[in-house]
């Protein structure tokens, strides 16, 4: 794909991860004045539930590049929006933590850690953030030169661990019987499946060669 057309994507990716962002603030300043009603009768639990959700599809969706590029050749490029998507899924998943923190735990930490030892879904969110932070210090070109190509991309499997933590954080976090994080988990393992068929289709075609 021409240079130009990556850049024009690019921009396009950008606008579509900022533009959410840009709409909940937009609603929440609304919220909190002329329209009370907004963001519904509970503003804090619908950015909860908006910079959550948004952190999660990024990150599975950032997951999604290496084996839908693996389907063809024409597709590599995609690999040159996988760090940017990740990126913008540890920006949600960091205000995400920083609405919990300052709404429901009112920034004190002795309760931020009560919470943790006595609800398992927010240690489960806890560990998926935690897990993101390595991932987004190493994002870099020079990371991936003074790491190694090989250890980089053994660090960055912590992504598949940090998405598996989302997920059960997501359900734990619904009550009981509601199907919400359903298609985000279908999603998940199918990409999880389709990784080893992918690889082993790689190896085979490369056998036939030989």
């Amino acid at each position: 794909m021409p240079n130009r057309w990556i850049v024009a994507l690019k921009v396009a990716v950008h606008a579509a991860c900022l533009a959410p962002i840009a709409w909940l603030l937009y609603h929440l300043w609304l919220s909190l004045g002329s329209d009370p009603a907004a963001l519904g009768a509970d503003p804090t639990q619908a950015a909860m539930f908006f910079t959550g959700r948004g952190a999660l599809r990024l990150l599975v969706i950032s997951l999604a590049v290496t084996p839908v590029r693996r389907l063809s050749p024409k597709l590599s490029w995609l690999i040159r929006f996988r760090r940017m998507l990740g990126l913008y899924a540890f920006l949600y998943a960091c205000l995400h933590l920083a609405t919990y923190a300052w709404f429901y735990a009112g920034l004190s930490l002795a309760a931020m850690i009560d919470d943790i030892s006595q609800r398992s879904f927010i240690t489960a969110g806890l560990a998926a953030w935690l897990l993101l932070i390595p991932l987004a210090l190493t994002s870099t070109a020079w990371s991936i030169r003074k790491l190694g190509g090989k250890n980089w991309n053994r660090l960055h499997r912590l992504a598949y661990l940090s998405a598996f933590a989302g997920i059960v954080h997501y359900w734990w976090g619904m009550k009981k019987g509601v199907p919400t994080p359903l298609a985000i988990t279908i999603v998940f393992f199918v990409l999880m499946a389709a990784r080893p068929l992918l690889h082993l289709r790689k190896k085979q075609r490369a056998a036939v060669h030989v």
